[in-house]
């Protein structure tokens, strides 16, 4: 079921969720009494499952407390959802962003930029994949490692796309973008990968529409990612020019969703 606009969920699974996430960045939050909100219907089992383990972690040594509680973090959020686990597996690994927001807006693109700006949270509470999210860099460029245009130039860099090619545009996101042995084209599990793409997008409904900042979207509304791959893809770039931190970011591939109540941002960045 969706949510209005602008309506966050909390339950006691949004709970623990930050206590484990507060655990793996090596700080701590008090555990949650029965436990920090209502648990939905079926969920009790999963809470069982999570604190039961989390129990039978040794607190010391921290280095290997803090890595189990991230597996533990992330096996969590794979069972808590359908959209979490095929958001881990499809763009868990690469340098890629992933998060959603909610549609405050008739003009979408100052929706966007929230979400790049971090400024507002999941309408439904689900997983976020964001490796800048505490970056220092952060501190020079609050968008790190983006630096979106302004709402009124996004119809210059982005173009609408179909949903067959927004899927493609997301299964290339899980390639790399220099020396990519296996590009998603020629792999045995292309259809695992594309199966994946459509449950993400899946959560926006069929009505949604597709931008990408890809170039190819130029030329019209079905752009080949398959056969281009990520790193026969140009753009025009939303990512900051800066070099911070000695890292040079050179290329990227965006997918943008947005429906009456969300607006879902996918990024793939290229850096070395």
């Amino acid at each position: 079921m969706s949510l209005p606009p602008g309506r966050i969920a909390l339950d006691g699974l949004d709970g623990l969720d930050a206590r484990l996430e507060a655990l793996w960045r090596g700080t701590d939050l008090p555990a949650p009494e029965d436990p920090a909100g209502p648990v939905p219907d079926g969920a009790a089992e999963l809470v069982r499952w999570v604190t039961d383990r989390l129990d039978g972690i040794p607190r010391e040594p921290e280095g290997p407390f803090t890595r189990q509680v991230g597996s533990l973090l992330e096996e969590f959020r794979s069972r808590r959802s359908p959209w979490n686990a095929a958001a881990l597996r499809l763009l868990g690994d690469p340098y890629n962003f992933v998060a959603t927001g909610p549609r405050l807006h008739e003009d979408w693109a100052y929706d966007v930029i929230a979400v790049l700006h971090r400024s507002v949270l999941d309408p439904r509470g689900w997983v976020r994949l964001d490796p800048d999210r505490d970056n220092t860099s952060r501190d020079q460029v609050p968008a790190y490692p983006f630096d979106p245009p302004a709402a009124s130039r996004f119809p210059e860099r982005l173009y609408p796309i179909g949903t067959a090619a927004a899927v493609a545009a997301l299964a290339v996101m899980t390639e790399e973008w220099q020396s990519e042995p296996a590009p998603v084209r020629s792999r045995p599990d292309q259809d695992a990968v594309l199966a994946d793409a459509r449950t993400l997008l899946g959560r926006y409904g069929s009505t949604a529409g597709y931008w990408t900042n890809a170039t190819a979207g130029a030329s019209g509304p079905e752009p080949d990612f398959l056969a281009a791959g990520l790193a026969g893809t140009g753009s025009h770039s939303f990512l900051t020019g800066e070099y911070i931190n000695g890292l040079d970011l050179f290329e990227d591939l965006g997918l943008i969703a947005v429906n009456d109540e969300e607006v879902g941002v996918f990024w793939s960045v290229g850096a070395y």
